[in-house]
């Protein structure tokens, strides 16, 4: 089982994570300068993780510098990265930093398409609005040549809509298994299986029955059971499947 993005260098205990619940590979994401040098050293360390590397739309403000570009450049060519970001548009924990977070948003777009990578993207809005999520449409709109991974798919009907369109995957976290998430379940039924992805954002968003606990990688597999019930398949189908598409998004 392929835990698809995590933040495996949040963990004391990396090394002991990867051992847990038949885990078989990783993505680990590094969202700024520091978890992108962290989330190679750990890729170079173990067969079985792999890394991403750019900015994340709350940090950009203060990481998208000359400096950080060049350093992410570099990074974006270790044969171990097999991604961009986690990169994109909030405005839930950054409500003023519109300017900056569309630059570094474009700016990782561009690298992504340079270097033949996916691009994987995070969206938030507060509730009732859908400004960060509009914004991520009309941004891929004009990057049609980038695969982008919705990371953390939050449901929202008209992002839906247009990744399906484009061709892009969606990643379904531990908040799937969450008793008010109808959105974000309606959503993991309705996604092609050849598109569909699974991942923990660890140490974050711990599924059931591990919620209000640090999530681990392995946990990918109580959201797996989850979702497979959900459409009715049987598990250790839909690891197949959700294992086969991680290895063709990511070049693994």
């Amino acid at each position: 089982m392929i835990d698809t993005h995590c933040h495996l260098d949040y963990l004391e205990d990396p090394g002991s994570a990867l051992s847990e619940l038949n885990l078989s590979g990783a993505v680990c994401i590094g969202a700024s300068p520091e978890h992108a040098r962290s989330a190679v050293a750990l890729a170079e360390q173990f067969a079985q993780v792999w890394a991403t590397v750019g900015i994340h739309p709350t940090d950009a403000a203060e990481h998208d510098t000359p400096a950080a570009r060049a350093e992410l450049e570099r990074l974006a060519l270790h044969p171990r990265v097999v991604g961009i970001g986690e990169s994109g548009l909030d405005d839930y924990w950054a409500q003023d930093a519109r300017a900056a977070q569309q630059a570094a948003f474009e700016w990782q777009c561009d690298l992504a398409r340079r270097v033949g990578k996916p691009l994987v993207i995070h969206t938030r809005d507060r509730q009732g609005q859908e400004s960060a999520h509009l914004g991520v449409i009309e941004t891929l709109k004009a990057h049609a040549d980038v695969t982008a991974i919705l990371h953390c798919f939050s449901g929202h009907r008209l992002l839906l809509e247009a990744g399906l369109e484009r061709g892009d995957y969606f990643g379904f976290a531990g908040n799937t298994t969450y008793k008010n998430a109808q959105e974000i379940q309606a959503a993991a039924r309705e996604v092609p299986l050849n598109r569909l992805l699974l991942e923990t954002d660890a140490p974050f968003l711990a599924p059931v029955p591990r919620r209000g606990k640090p999530n681990r990688p392995g946990y990918v597999r109580y959201t797996l059971e989850f979702v497979a019930a959900l459409r009715g398949m049987d598990a250790a189908e839909l690891e197949r499947i959700t294992d086969e598409n991680a290895r063709r998004v990511y070049g693994i």
